[in-house]
């Protein structure tokens, strides 16, 4: 666990005894973190965690992001808590939980961000438009579906809850807080199936639902009105801290995955690539998520290797070595196919040519005109023309990471003054007390 102020000073920060501060927590595939920052967006303190007992697919990821969170709550400084009046987070994008709806707790194993459910696609398909958003294996309705041939006609009183809104839950105890966000409202198509009653509600990110449980409140100290806000997924949560606000600029999240948010005019999605839109105020963010990123870089590489190796690279040099770095079979976005197997030979003897190899592959995955990937795609689509791309996650910290991107994307890269997704959820809280009306 590392904790310290926005200038990386891990002395206590004071406050004054009106300040009103905001926490944010974001919750990612390999740990979470938080950042609490005050109404002019200075971070007073910030902490990370990783989740506890990693073991595979048995793993009990429920338990282990419960652990977490309320360890992250213990880490949060004391002279800190009484002054944090709104609470928001954000989670992985599709990461699934089916709970009991009396009770709130899992009937079933989560499904997580990047699993697929092969076998839930013909019906979705039978059911959704051509290429819609949701005919895709990983989609949370196909992990809905599949839950609910598995289970049969043994069912329990259930809901569908995602991660974030799962562990807000457990902070405010309302259930029910995926829809067509341009009607705002689910579609037609959806809500004449038999298992539409556990969609949840349609409420907006940032929106206050209730005040932190009475239980919660005492143990960690936290003040009496303290308002826990509806929360988002980690990408958005990126592009929302690094505040890029016009059409045409783009964020490129750089963490265990790769997830592209272009901030557009037009709405546009399309299963066959993996490409959603999410609303944001009067326009859109488009983009997707592939699979390549951090985790496989970890697979091959150390941290202390990645920090060495990557000194050594000419960034202004090509790379003729053509992969694509995956940390297992199945692509998401720019292509959408669950058995696409990752390609990380030939291996040279030369580590740092591997190394330089591997993330110039991921940039070609995002490049703007190569085979038209990711960015170019969007374009395509008719999404509107990037111009800009600032740079979050853990990935941002690497420049010549960046400046390799720079060159094969042909345009500016440049690393956002806040990368971190809590920040973003941070700012959701600030909405959030801003509206607060409870």
């Amino acid at each position: 666990m590392s904790l310290g102020n926005g200038n990386n000073n891990k002395e206590e920060v004071s406050v004054g005894a009106g300040e009103r501060l905001y926490l944010g927590l974001d919750f990612g595939t390999s740990g979470a973190r938080f950042a609490i920052i005050d109404k002019d967006g200075t971070i007073q303190a910030e902490a990370k965690r990783e989740y506890p007992l990693k073991s595979g697919e048995s793993h009990d990821w429920a338990r282990s992001w419960k652990e977490t969170l309320f360890s992250l709550l213990e880490d949060v400084p004391l002279d800190l808590r009484q002054h944090v009046v709104s609470i928001s987070m954000d989670g992985t994008s599709a990461t699934t939980i089916i709970v009991d709806s009396n009770t709130g707790e899992p009937l079933w194993r989560p499904y997580l961000y990047n699993e697929s459910c092969p076998d839930a696609l013909p019906m979705v398909k039978s059911i959704a438009p051509q290429n819609h958003t949701v005919c895709t294996g990983s989609s949370t309705l196909c992990k809905l579906v599949s839950w609910w041939n598995r289970v049969g006609s043994n069912k329990k009183p259930a809901l569908l809850s995602h991660q974030a809104d799962w562990l807000l839950w457990l902070l405010h105890g309302k259930l029910g807080v995926g829809y067509d966000p341009e009607v705002e409202s689910y579609p037609s198509w959806l809500v004449c199936q038999p298992y539409y009653h556990l969609l949840p509600s349609v409420v907006a990110p940032g929106t206050p639902i209730a005040c932190l449980k009475e239980d919660i409140r005492n143990k960690y100290g936290f003040q009496k009105d303290c308002v826990v806000c509806t929360g988002t997924t980690d990408s958005i949560a990126a592009f929302l801290a690094a505040r890029a606000t016009q059409p045409g600029k783009a964020v490129t999240s750089l963490g265990s995955t790769l997830a592209i948010k272009l901030l557009s005019n037009t709405r546009i999605e399309d299963s066959r690539f993996g490409v959603y839109s999410h609303r944001l105020d009067d326009k859109w963010l488009v983009g997707g998520a592939s699979n390549t990123g951090g985790a496989i870089l970890r697979q091959l590489f150390t941290d202390d290797q990645l920090e060495k190796l990557s000194e050594q690279i000419n960034p202004s040099q090509p790379s003729l070595l053509d992969y694509y770095p995956l940390p297992k079979a199945g692509e998401r976005f720019p292509v959408a196919d669950p058995n696409l197997a990752p390609r990380l030979l030939p291996r040279p003897e030369n580590d740092v040519e591997y190394l330089h190899g591997i993330l110039e592959s991921i940039a070609r995955i995002e490049m703007l005109r190569y085979k038209a990937k990711a960015y170019g795609l969007l374009k395509e689509l008719g999404a509107t023309q990037v111009e800009e791309v600032f740079t979050a996650g853990g990935g941002a910290k690497n420049e010549k990471w960046i400046k390799i991107r720079e060159r094969v994307l042909g345009l500016t890269v440049r690393r956002a003054n806040q990368t971190e997704a809590a920040y973003g959820a941070a700012l959701l809280a600030i909405k959030g007390d801003q509206q607060n009306i409870l």
